[in-house]
């Protein structure tokens, strides 16, 4: 299997995508420590891989703080014994332009999609450095790419994130860490559906009409986004670094 004994965090592990990724980096052999917010949604979570005998391990906590950042490295580390990949996948999606952005929106979505990678990063690579490599995948953003309309605090933070691990592949190449970043466009999961329910606006039409706009004809799965992920983060992809790789089925990000 291609991940035998590697040791892995994934934070947002309870989202769409943190679940696909969790549950394969599972089931090809990986020893998994995956965080969220929700204590009880990451017990229920294990449990269901256990009834799968898929074993993972936990931490809850908010990534908006920067010692639960460092104390989630730590934990891993010390009951993992060691890191060999970081999945930076959890953020959010503040929405609304400059003047419907308010302060707390702006800073949750700085702190949450950019600043935590930072801490989490800052903490991990060490222990690469040590193992003598590793592997670092971050969750950019078409929207960082190529910004549209009407979410300024996201697509800011997702670019950051895009520029952030550009540097940091340059930076630790030589260290035998790769870093590179997953830029999807529309996924299927809780978090587009509830942005279209918050609108009014029915989730299971809504995804459906949005699909015809993909030239491939649907809107990506989370194991779609979750594939490309860990092929990133796989022996595979040995010669892929400081990359920010799209996937979006062929659809321009707006337009």
């Amino acid at each position: 299997m291609r991940f035998d004994d590697k040791k892995v965090v994934i934070t947002g592990g309870v989202g769409g995508i943190g679940q696909a990724l969790v549950r394969l980096f599972a089931s090809e052999g990986a020893n998994v420590l995956f965080s969220d917010r929700s204590e009880e949604d990451c017990a229920e979570l294990r449990e269901t891989l256990k009834r799968k005998e898929l074993n993972t391990r936990y931490l809850a906590g908010d990534l908006r703080q920067k010692s639960y950042c460092e104390t989630l490295i730590a934990h891993a580390a010390e009951n993992l014994e060691g890191i060999d990949i970081l999945i930076n996948n959890a953020g959010i999606i503040p929405r609304g332009n400059i003047l419907e952005t308010n302060d707390d929106m702006w800073f949750s979505a700085l702190d949450v999609n950019l600043t935590a990678v930072f801490f989490l990063c800052r903490a991990a690579i060490p222990h690469m450095q040590q193992a003598g490599g590793g592997a670092i995948v971050n969750t950019s953003s078409t929207w960082g790419i190529y910004p549209g309309p009407g979410h300024i605090a996201y697509c800011t933070s997702k670019a950051a994130v895009a520029a952030l691990t550009q540097s940091l592949g340059r930076d630790h190449a030589p260290d035998g860490i790769r870093v590179n970043a997953v830029c999807p466009n529309e996924v299927n999961t809780p978090m587009l559906r509830t942005g279209f329910t918050q609108r009014g606006i029915d989730p299971a039409s809504a995804i459906e009409k949005l699909g015809k706009t993909v030239p491939l004809g649907h809107v990506a799965e989370p194991e779609e986004i979750a594939d490309v992920i860990a092929f990133l983060a796989s022996h595979d992809a040995r010669y892929v670094c400081g990359e920010t790789i799209e996937v979006t089925g062929a659809k321009p990000v707006y337009g």
